[in-house]
């Protein structure tokens, strides 16, 4: 019973993954009034919801009643929302509207994004905590871009 549960489990997790996600961007007009620190502060919180579902997994994996299999599944699929929250911030957000190649430091700005698409990917790959302590720190990276605006 605790196999099909499990089976069961990755099945939906498998499922999400490959269905179009709802993409919640900012609109691809200048109109001045998003706050890209906001932007990196909600990447940074996503990031630890990352986290704690990571730490929740490897504590739940090795239980297997219907309760514990339950949250488990829940933790995974959390998990790969707030990870896929992050790629869409970056990808929709600061790739298409902040980075750009008339930069004088593009090339630096544009690897320091991508690798937090990439620290996203492997933490919604692996359960292995390292994954969401590099994702935690590639988003990290950016605040230097994004200070906070003070009025």
């Amino acid at each position: 019973m605790g196999n099909l549960i499990l089976l069961m489990a990755f099945f939906l997790t498998g499922l999400i993954v490959a269905s179009p996600q709802l993409l919640h961007a900012h609109c691809q007009i200048p109109c001045g009034i998003y706050d890209d620190h906001a932007r990196v502060l909600f990447m940074l919180e996503d990031a630890a919801t990352v986290e704690k579902s990571t730490r929740l997994i490897a504590e739940l994996s090795g239980k297997h009643d219907a309760q514990s299999q339950n949250q488990l599944v829940r933790w995974i699929m959390n998990k790969e929302k707030h990870a896929q929250n992050i790629i869409s911030i970056i990808s929709n957000y600061f790739l298409t509207q902040r980075v750009n190649p008339t930069q004088k430091d593009y090339s630096e700005r544009l690897a320091k994004h991508h690798a937090v698409i990439l620290a996203a990917m492997k933490a919604k790959q692996n359960a292995d905590l390292k994954h969401a302590i590099i994702l935690k720190e590639s988003i990290e990276s950016l605040l230097p871009y994004y200070p906070e605006n003070k009025p």
